[in-house]
């Protein structure tokens, strides 16, 4: 897994095979942008190469080989262990870096979830980033750099990582064997996100999009048992229920934008239905619809009631 499959990444995967080259790779990092833009397979990439010892890792070596296959003895992926990281788990991990390397010149570990540390076990961790045991170096990833404890965030080096451009990704799942349209709707639709734009681009659920925004499109009050009846079906799919109201969030927007840019709507495929909704909605209620809607995510993102919290957003966007 070398720097030259990172795709997008250019300065951060610049800045650190320069620290390689002139010896001054520190201790601990912050690798921190949106979900699917290469943060976990670029901290892969640059412990390989830290163990390969050169800028760019060679790919063949045991070394190589082993951390691409996930074995590597001296390598260590810390996620939480539920909503959390927890304790224990910061113990372990200490435990495991207290040790000499088998055969690496130093060991390694990515923690993948760095604002997932409670108060507890970002206290327990703060040792070990001031003084990482043996020279290790400790990768920390985080969807959001506001989001981790500032305690941890001023003991690292942070690298913010960018949302990849929309013509990279929809070549990217075209290279992938995805009909090209899909590529190009799920790459307009995926926030920079390669991983979403290939979960949107599966086949399925660029269907299933049409199916949740014209249902949700058509919830009225009258009719509130069918309103609460798609809360609790929606909230049910915890995994799924963050795409749905993501790509709710974009057909707001393209509503909110049709009048005046209508060639540059995210849903050029759904114009129609886009239209239609323009017509019904004055500019001022989209407005408050994205900007409850964003407020819902945030809630949901800190384990509000999501069957309640869809209920309430449903009646707003039900109110005509």
């Amino acid at each position: 897994m070398p720097f030259s499959e990172v795709l997008g990444q250019d300065l951060a995967v610049s800045v650190l095979r320069r620290s390689i080259a002139m010896n001054r790779v520190s201790h601990t990092y912050l690798f921190s942008g949106i979900e699917g833009c290469g943060k976990k397979k670029t901290a892969l990439a640059f412990v390989q190469a830290v163990f390969c010892g050169r800028d760019e890792a060679c790919g063949v070596c045991s070394s190589c080989r082993k951390i691409a296959s996930g074995q590597h003895p001296d390598l260590h992926i810390l996620e939480p262990d539920g909503a959390f990281i927890k304790i224990d788990q910061v113990r372990e991990l200490q435990k495991e870096l207290s040790y000499r390397p088998f055969e690496a010149p130093k060991k390694a570990c990515i923690i993948d979830g760095a604002d997932k540390f409670n108060l507890a076990s970002g206290n327990a961790l703060l040792k070990t980033l001031e003084e990482p045991p043996g020279n290790a170096l400790m990768i920390l990833i985080a969807t959001e750099r506001s989001t981790v404890l500032q305690t941890i965030l001023s003991r690292c080096q942070a690298l913010t990582f960018q949302p990849l451009p929309a013509a990279l990704i929809e070549e990217r799942l075209v290279r992938e064997q995805f009909p090209a349209e899909a590529a190009r709707v799920a790459a307009t639709l995926c926030g920079g996100s390669l991983r979403r734009g290939i979960e949107i681009a599966t086949d399925g659920v660029l269907e299933g999009r049409v199916r949740f925004l014209e249902r949700v499109l058509a919830l009225e009050l009258k009719d509130i048992a069918k309103l609460f009846a798609a809360a609790e079906e929606f909230a049910a799919d915890k995994e799924g229920l963050p795409g749905l109201l993501e790509l709710l969030l974009s057909f707001l927007r393209d509503v909110l934008i049709y009048r005046s840019t209508p060639e540059a709507l995210a849903n050029a495929d759904l114009t129609q239905l886009v239209e239609r909704e323009a017509s019904r909605c004055r500019e001022g209620r989209v407005m408050e619809l994205i900007e409850q809607l964003a407020t819902m995510r945030r809630m949901l993102a800190r384990n509000v009631n999501a069957r309640l919290a869809l209920e309430v957003f449903f009646m707003k966007l039900a109110t005509r």
